[in-house]
């Protein structure tokens, strides 16, 4: 069965070149395309879609509808996944979709449109319960809150911060034991380390652990964008 999708999007050009792209792709279906928050709401309601795919910005206000639309459908149809795709990296938009939990919900930047496997794969994820955060914003997540002063994070290797990272992404030990190049016990020993620096060991499961490290990143402290390097 097909995921049926709603692209939102005040630009006649992306909402286009998404929809081209995503109609190349088997087990995804474009079943509406709305340019502003009331076509985006009246399509929902009509054509009951698996997923949306909105930007952030769009007709009337042009300042948050993205995320104000995945609050209202958090309450009135939490089953439905939430991708983001925005131009912005700040973390505080991230961290206003994730407020009422992860599940179900992606943060991607436009830039990954480019690649179709990324657009569709976050799809995938949403439908099926998971969330995605895009990389670039969650380097800036993790620089900025261990430069703060005294902060649980400044704690963290920085291996431990990589790895926190990549959680952060939703990816499974396996994953990143993969990407790190480190074996799967290694992965394991450097959660059990980051989460009981972070006081978060007593978390249920790794979507509730990933949105409370999320959380907790956004305390309001310097989050002034930086660039994080990969290093050991």
């Amino acid at each position: 069965m097909s995921i049926r999708v709603i692209l939102a999007d005040d630009s006649l050009i992306v909402r286009e070149g998404i929809h081209q792209l995503l109609e190349r792709e088997d087990g995804i279906e474009v079943v509406a395309s709305c340019r502003d928050l009331d076509e985006v709401s009246e399509a929902v309601r009509s054509v009951r879609p698996d997923v949306v795919v909105t930007d952030i910005r769009m007709p009337p206000s042009n300042t948050n509808e993205g995320i104000r639309l995945a609050e209202e459908l958090r309450a009135s149809d939490p089953t439905l996944g939430v991708v983001i795709l925005s131009q912005f990296s700040e973390p505080e938009y991230v961290l206003a979709l994730l407020e009422s939990g992860s599940d179900r919900r992606a943060y991607l930047l436009k830039e990954r449109v480019r690649v179709r496997a990324e657009l569709r794969s976050a799809i995938e994820i949403v439908a099926d319960g998971g969330s995605v955060i895009d990389p670039k914003i969650v380097e800036v997540l993790v620089t900025a809150k261990a430069r703060v002063q005294e902060s649980p994070l400044a704690d963290l290797t920085p291996r431990e911060r990589q790895v926190l990272a990549e959680i952060a992404q939703g990816k499974s030990n396996a994953a990143i034991a993969e990407y790190l190049v480190l074996t799967k016990r290694a992965v394991e020993k450097h959660i059990n380390s980051i989460f009981l620096k972070l006081g978060l060991a007593g978390a249920e499961d790794v979507s509730k652990r990933v949105t409370a490290a999320l959380l907790f990143l956004a305390e309001p402290h310097d989050l002034a964008a930086g660039k994080s390097a990969r290093g050991e």
